[in-house]
């Protein structure tokens, strides 16, 4: 009897035990951002913690968890399970659940729409805010944006690779010859000489530039070439900020205002 008490209270404990681990956190940002909302239990009416229609975000630490976009698990429900979901946009919710439960209080003659996408393995966000974390403003002392490596900036050139303008000299020998024969059957006497002069000329001037004599352009290439640009988008800034007398550094994906969120060991959070 006594083996069968502990037995039982040993088995009460474990699940009082997974009960206390399962929650899920909800904040009014994507990414994890903002204001946040925490609970381990059934929250039929979110207006009642003045979170209703504001979570864009959620992690669940435990268990599986079902939201739904009225008070009361009334209208499109989704189940999410355990991980992070930095966005709710996808599955509609953005901005619309104002209740939640375990699925294990579900009845199972209610319907939903099922499960939601699968959630990321951990949140990525280093500085988002922890449930229950008290938030401070640090004041911050200096901003420097940091730039990220050079840019490759490509483009295509037509440079000549060949020579133009050759003639074709065995067509202007021949041409010559027949322009020289033909010169010489015009006129008489000195006048036949001149024809046949004229003639030569003539017919190497021709037979350098028609058929294999003509002229040849010169020979072009398509030729790429690149250079290194200086980049002038910040990579990240480098941020310096000061709480309780300490000063921190952290690096940042935007530049920050005159004061950053930490918590009290002066971490930073959004």
């Amino acid at each position: 009897m006594g083996w069968q008490f502990k037995s039982a209270a040993v088995g009460a404990a474990l699940i009082l035990a997974s009960q206390a681990m399962a929650q899920v956190t909800f904040y009014e940002g994507e990414g994890f951002r903002g204001r946040a909302f925490t609970t381990d239990r059934r929250v039929g009416d979110f207006a009642r913690y003045g979170f209703s229609d504001r979570a864009s975000s959620a992690v669940v630490d435990g268990g599986r968890w079902e939201v739904c976009e009225y008070s009361r698990f009334e209208g499109r429900c989704v189940v999410l399970r355990r991980g992070s979901y930095d966005s709710l946009r996808a599955m509609g919710l953005d901005n619309r659940i104002s209740s939640v439960r375990p699925v294990g209080e579900r009845s199972r003659r209610e319907r939903y729409d099922g499960d939601a996408p699968v959630p990321l393995a951990a949140p990525d966000d280093e500085f988002r805010r922890r449930p229950s974390e008290r938030i401070y403003e640090a004041t911050v002392t200096s901003v420097r944006a940091v730039v990220g490596p050079p840019n490759q900036r490509c483009w295509v050139e037509r440079q000549q690779v060949g020579p133009g303008g050759q003639p074709n000299v065995g067509g202007a020998v021949v041409g010559g010859l027949i322009g020289g024969i033909l010169g010489h059957q015009v006129g008489k006497g000195s006048g036949r000489d001149a024809a046949t002069v004229g003639g030569a000329v003539a017919g190497a001037a021709i037979g350098a530039n028609t058929g294999g004599g003509s002229l040849r352009g010169p020979a072009y290439s398509d030729v790429q070439r690149c250079e290194n640009v200086a980049s002038t988008t910040p990579a990240y800034w480098d941020v310096t900020y000061v709480f309780r007398g300490i000063e921190h550094r952290v690096q940042m994906s935007a530049p920050p205002g005159q004061t950053i969120p930490v918590n009290g060991q002066g971490e930073p959070r959004r």
